[in-house]
C-alpha cells in the first residue's frame, strides 16, 4: 500500500510508505490533501526525484482499469464503472418537453439551432470525458510520464456470425425483404411464438425492449399476436429468450479514435495497443482476466510486483435539474422535485460513518434522515438521523472505497516478453 505525495507546489512525487507518511504528519512537514486514495502534501521544499511511471489504461464502454507502474512495482490500481442510465434520463427529459411543448402555442418549426454533423451522442461522449478526468486525476497524484491504451475494434458482423467471411458480408439477414418487419414474419413462418396463432393480426415485439438497451436486430424480434403483445406487456405473459447485446462494442467501435485524438490533446507521451496483445501476454504470465489485471499488462512493466490494494471508483450523477415532479397533486399544484442541496451539513453520496462502517448518502430528505448503502449497493439503513453520522468524505461526483487484494505466486518463467515494445515504453 502507498501514500500518494504532492510537494508544495501541488506538484505529484513518488509515492511513499504509510509509515514514512505517518512520520510527516506527526512531525507537521506535510498535511493530508485527500482521504482515499491518501495523499498528503509536503510543507517544505523536496528534491523532486521521480521514476519512469507508465498508466496502463484498459479502454471500455462499461469499465475501465488502471495500473501505474515502474519497472519494480505497481503504484495504483483501479476499475472505474462508468454510467448507464443516461439514455434513460434523455428519454424521460425529451418525454416531459414534448408533453409541455403541445400545451404551448404554434410556432413556425427552427431546424437552424440543431446540434452540428459529427456530434457524438451523450451516453458516448459522456464516457470519452470520463476517461479523460479519470486519467488526470491520477495524473495529479502520481508523476506519470507514459500513457499506454488499449483500444478495440469489433466486427459486428461476425460478432453475430463466426462463420462469415469473403462476400458474405454483402448478405444481411433482411436481405431479400422490403424491411426487418416482414424478414421476421418470414422468418417465424407467419405465427404467434407463444400460442401458435396464425389466421391473426400478428405484431412483432422486441424480446429486449429499446429502454433496456435493446435493438432492432433480428434477434431481438419476435412474432406475436396481439392478445399475446398486450399480455406480455402488461405482465400476464412472460416471453423469456436470451438475447445478446451489442451495445457495449458499438460504442467501443464509435469510442475508439475520439478516445485517443482527446488524449493526445491532453498529453504528450499517449501509446496505443490492441487486445490481442494483451490476452497473449496475460495467458503468458498467469494472471486472472479482470480490467485491472490486463491494464497491468499494457503498462508493459511486466517484472513489477502487482499491488495488493485495488481502488474501485463509481462515477455518479451530479445534479438532478428537473424543477417539478412530472405530475402534479391534488389540487394542480406542481410540486417541486429538488430537494434541498444541503441538508444538515451532508449532501447526496457523502461518505460517512455509522455504526463504525464506512457507507454512502443514497437518499436525503429535509427532515434530516437519511438512506444509506455500501459501495456495492447492500442497504445498511433506510432511515439514520444525520446526528448519527459522521462525515468522511464530501461527495466529488465519484464514489470511491478499496479493498485488499490476495495475489497467488505467479509462475512467469514461461511467458514471453514483447521486448521491442518494453524498450519502446522505457
Amino acid at each position: 500500500m502507498f501514500v500518494y505525495v504532492l510537494n508544495m507546489h501541488g506538484e505529484p512525487l513518488m509515492p511513499c510508505k504509510p509509515r514514512k507518511a505517518r512520520k510527516l504528519l506527526k512531525e507537521k512537514k506535510a498535511k493530508v490533501v485527500n482521504r482515499t486514495p491518501f495523499t498528503i502534501q509536503l510543507l517544505y521544499g523536496s528534491s523532486g526525484y521521480k521514476q519512469t511511471v507508465n498508466l496502463g489504461v484498459d479502454a471500455g464502454s462499461k469499465y475501465i482499469g488502471l495500473s501505474a507502474t515502474t519497472n519494480k512495482k505497481e503504484l495504483f490500481k483501479a476499475t472505474v464503472e462508468l454510467r448507464q442510465d443516461i439514455p434513460k434520463l434523455l428519454e424521460s427529459r425529451k418525454t416531459q418537453r414534448k408533453n409541455r411543448r403541445s400545451k404551448l402555442r404554434y410556432r413556425p418549426a427552427r431546424f437552424n439551432n440543431r446540434g452540428k454533423k459529427g456530434k457524438l451522442a451523450p451516453s458516448i461522449q459522456h464516457k470519452i470525458d470520463t476517461h479523460l478526468t479519470i486519467i488526470k486525476r491520477i495524473c495529479n497524484i502520481i508523476p506519470i510520464e507514459n500513457i499506454i491504451v488499449e483500444t478495440a475494434e469489433f466486427d459486428m458482423h461476425k460478432l453475430k456470425n463466426p462463420s462469415v467471411s469473403g462476400a458474405d458480408y454483402q448478405h444481411g439477414d433482411a436481405e431479400g425483404f422490403y424491411n426487418v418487419k416482414s424478414a421476421v414474419l418470414s422468418r417465424d413462418n407467419y405465427t404467434c411464438q407463444i400460442c401458435g396463432a396464425k389466421n391473426t393480426k400478428l405484431q412483432v415485439h422486441h424480446i429486449r425492449f429499446r429502454s433496456d438497451g435493446g435493438s432492432n436486430r433480428m434477434d431481438n424480434l419476435v412474432t406475436l399476436c396481439k392478445e399475446c403483445h398486450d399480455k406480455v406487456h402488461t405482465g400476464e405473459l412472460k416471453y423469456t429468450k436470451k438475447v445478446k447485446s451489442f451495445k457495449h462494442s458499438t460504442h467501443m467501435n464509435i469510442m475508439r479514435k475520439k478516445l485517443i485524438q482527446s488524449l493526445k490533446k491532453e498529453f504528450s507521451n499517449v501509446f496505443e495497443t490492441f487486445g490481442y496483445l494483451t490476452k497473449y501476454t496475460r495467458e503468458k504470465l498467469g494472471l486472472v482476466k479482470s480490467h485491472c489485471n490486463d491494464a497491468f499488462v499494457i503498462s508493459h512493466n511486466l517484472d513489477a510486483k502487482q499491488s495488493n490494494v485495488e481502488y474501485s471508483y463509481k462515477k455518479v450523477r451530479r445534479h438532478n435539474r428537473q424543477i417539478h415532479k412530472f405530475k402534479p397533486s391534488k389540487g394542480g399544484k406542481r410540486q417541486r422535485n429538488q430537494s434541498p442541496y444541503i441538508v444538515n451539513g451532508f449532501r447526496r453520496y457523502d461518505k460517512v460513518l455509522y455504526n463504525d462502517k464506512e457507507c454512502f448518502i443514497t437518499s436525503k430528505r429535509s427532515s434530516g434522515y437519511f438512506q444509506l448503502k455500501t459501495f456495492d449497493g447492500t442497504v445498511i439503513s433506510q432511515g439514520v438521523s444525520s446526528k448519527r453520522l459522521k462525515l468522511l468524505e464530501p461527495i466529488k461526483g465519484w464514489l470511491i472505497d478499496w479493498k485488499w487484494q490476495f495475489l497467488p505466486d505467479l509462475k512467469r518463467s514461461g511467458y514471453l516478453c514483447h521486448n521491442k515494445m518494453k524498450k519502446k515504453y522505457q
